[in-house]
């Protein structure tokens, strides 16, 4: 049975499926839709995506998409480690400005749902890592949004690599968080 761990932030959860082995390999069931039911989860997945990063320290993020294709995600590494964080992004929330980060890897066999409202970003441990992430909307460039990664007011404490990280130019430019007007608005 699929394990459920909410976070300080009781809507980002840490899920890890049930892994099943034996002298072939092993089988689990990665995702089942029932099980997120059983947690009063009802998304409606509608797309898998696939990064690879060749090396340690890439970073993707602080992305996030607006209305009306904000997007759920479901983050899994199929190879390899990642820093993953959560950053609330909900007006009124009483953690708004705060994040989760959690480590998710391949031998951890872990996952992160990170809902709409949060602002998604990782960091790669170890090279050659692959992450799978189910959304719940479609890309939508015109939609696409990011908050500076490193920005000292977030306190977000990243794991120490050797060298520089590696970052998109678009994330390197992003805005700070106390340049962003959140279009989110908690709902309690």
């Amino acid at each position: 049975m699929t394990q459920f761990h909410r976070q300080a932030i009781p809507e980002v959860i840490e899920l890890t499926p049930p892994k099943y082995g034996d002298h072939r390999g092993f089988f689990s069931e990665v995702y089942k839709r029932s099980a997120f039911e059983a947690e009063n989860i009802r998304i409606d997945w509608i797309q898998d995506n696939q990064s690879l990063s060749e090396t340690v320290g890439t970073v993707r993020g602080l992305h996030f998409q607006v209305p009306p294709v904000a997007q759920d995600k479901l983050v899994r590494v199929l190879r390899g480690a990642i820093y993953d964080v959560a950053l609330d992004i909900r007006k009124g929330s009483p953690t708004y400005g705060q994040h989760v980060g959690v480590t998710l890897s391949a031998q951890k066999w872990n996952q992160l749902l990170v809902p709409v409202g949060f602002a998604h970003c990782f960091m790669t441990l170890e090279p050659d890592t692959e992450v799978l992430y189910k959304v719940s909307s479609p890309y939508s460039k015109e939609h696409e949004r990011a908050i500076r990664w490193n920005d000292p007011a977030l306190g977000i404490e990243w794991p120490a690599i050797d060298g520089e990280p590696t970052l998109s130019e678009r994330d390197m430019e992003a805005p700070l968080f106390a340049e962003f007007d959140s279009p989110f608005t908690f709902e309690g």
